[in-house]
Formats: structure tokens, sequence, C-alpha cells
């Protein structure tokens, strides 16, 4: 089975925040964001923490309601078998 890595990045200034996370890690990354929110040391707001954790629920809902589509590098646009 693959697995697939997600990307979340925020760019404060000079500051960036880059997160790696998988489909099944969602609900520690949602924490982890609050944590950033909550530590007074990082720049992190609770606004930035409430926007990601919108875009990555609303990511996830989409993915799980999107129709997997089939690549198929011999198939024209059209749907013609281009092997012959």
């Amino acid at each position: 089975m693959q697995r697939g890595m997600n990307v979340l990045a925020l760019v404060k200034d000079s500051e960036r925040f880059i997160f790696l996370y998988d489909d099944e890690s969602t609900p520690e990354l949602l924490r982890t964001l609050g944590r950033y929110a909550a530590d007074k040391d990082l720049s992190f707001s609770w606004y930035d923490a409430a926007v990601l954790s919108q875009k990555v629920r609303r990511l996830k809902h989409e993915a799980e309601h999107q129709t997997p589509r089939r690549h198929d590098r011999w198939r024209s646009a059209s749907g013609t078998d281009l092997r012959g």
C-alpha cells in the first residue's frame, strides 16, 4: 500500500512553517498547530492555526469525496485506445 505525504506551509515575513504529514496523522497535525499557536516564543498565531486547520480539513474532505481517476497513458482524450 502506497502512502502519500501532504505538505502544509505558511510563510510569515522571514519565517517559514512547513508541516509534512500523511492522512493518518491529521489529528496529530491539528494538535501541533494548536501547540504552536499557544507557544509565546513563536510568531505562529491562533489565526494561523485556524486558517491552516481549516485548509487541512477541507483538503481531507475533498480527498475522501473525490472519485479516483484512472490514468491510462495509452488512451487519447477521446477515450480511443492508442495501442493499435
